[in-house]
């Protein structure tokens, strides 16, 4: 693969850990479902822009909207209002943690979805990883110590699980372009979600200029053209290698809650990431595949 292409690889994956640094700066004066209305509507706009300025065909058939919309509900409103909400209760490190459980979830719902992908042994062994590594990540919690809350870090399980539905379900639309699926459903996710976060927080009042700019990064930036970017990068790389992106993002939520937001890092932080990592390995199968080809030479 170009270094260029792992250059973006890297921007994609730090960007994806660093959205949960400035989900903690938009928390500090607006509501979570507010941030979640912010980020989803301003990606939404962001593809929109993007396709109108490529002209790209944006009619769809009727017989997929209804499935659009669940689809923006399970891929965006839902697991970006999670996040917000549980970082009321946890910090961005645990929640960047937990959102590398991703590949985990999308192996143990495909393995249950109808016609989704069987879970092989080694897939299963990342999965029993995957979960160790948050049953350590939760153990401070448990005894009622660290800086996050038990039942918030396991509520904050239902965005990957979210995501592993949303692969799943995304077979559904066979061979309509990437872009143009995003901007839709991030349409339909902004309409499911501003009601809801309208009538339960009320009109958002912004005064802070940190806080627009954190938007702006959030929602254009991490959402619409990260999302245009990975998808135009798919196609030249391949899913495996963009996949890496997993890898990269927990350690920049770490750094950044260390580093910018003095969140403490304890060693469970630090074994909770390896096990997940190890897991993540496992189900991506290259370096077992590597090491086998070595032993059979």
């Amino acid at each position: 693969m170009a270094l260029r292409h792992w250059i973006v690889v890297f921007i994609l994956g730090f960007g994806w850990g660093a959205s949960f640094f400035f989900n903690e700066i938009l928390l500090r004066e607006l509501g979570p479902l507010s941030v979640s209305m912010g980020r989803v509507g301003m990606g939404a706009l962001g593809c929109w822009i993007w396709c109108a300025l490529r002209r790209k065909h944006m009619a769809i058939p009727v017989g997929i909207l209804l499935p659009l919309f669940l689809f923006g509900l399970v891929q965006y409103a839902i697991p970006l209002a999670i996040y917000p909400v549980a970082q009321q209760y946890i910090t961005s490190s645990a929640a960047g943690i937990i959102n590398a459980m991703t590949p985990v979830m999308v192996v143990m719902v495909s393995n249950f979805w109808p016609g989704g992908e069987r879970a092989t042994v080694l897939k299963s062994l990342g999965v029993v990883f995957g979960f160790a590594g948050i049953v350590i990540l939760t153990l401070p919690a448990l005894r009622g110590a660290g800086e996050s809350s038990f039942w918030a870090l396991i509520f904050t399980m239902l965005a990957p699980l979210c995501y592993g539905v949303a692969v799943n379900y995304m077979r559904k639309f066979g061979q309509l372009d990437r872009v143009v699926l995003t901007t839709w459903s991030l349409t339909f996710g902004t309409v499911a979600i501003a009601p809801l976060a309208l009538s339960v927080e009320g009109l958002p009042v912004i005064t802070q200029t940190e806080t627009w700019l954190s938007l702006f990064v959030i929602g254009f930036v991490l959402t619409s053209a990260a999302f245009i970017a990975l998808f135009r990068l798919i196609p030249i790389i391949g899913g495996t290698a963009a996949s890496t992106i997993t890898f990269i993002a927990p350690v920049s939520s770490l750094l950044l809650g260390a580093l910018v937001l003095n969140e403490v890092l304890t060693v469970y932080h630090l074994a909770g990431m390896v096990a997940i990592f190890i897991g993540l390995v496992l189900i991506d199968g290259r370096v077992m595949q590597a090491m086998r080809s070595k032993t059979m030479r």
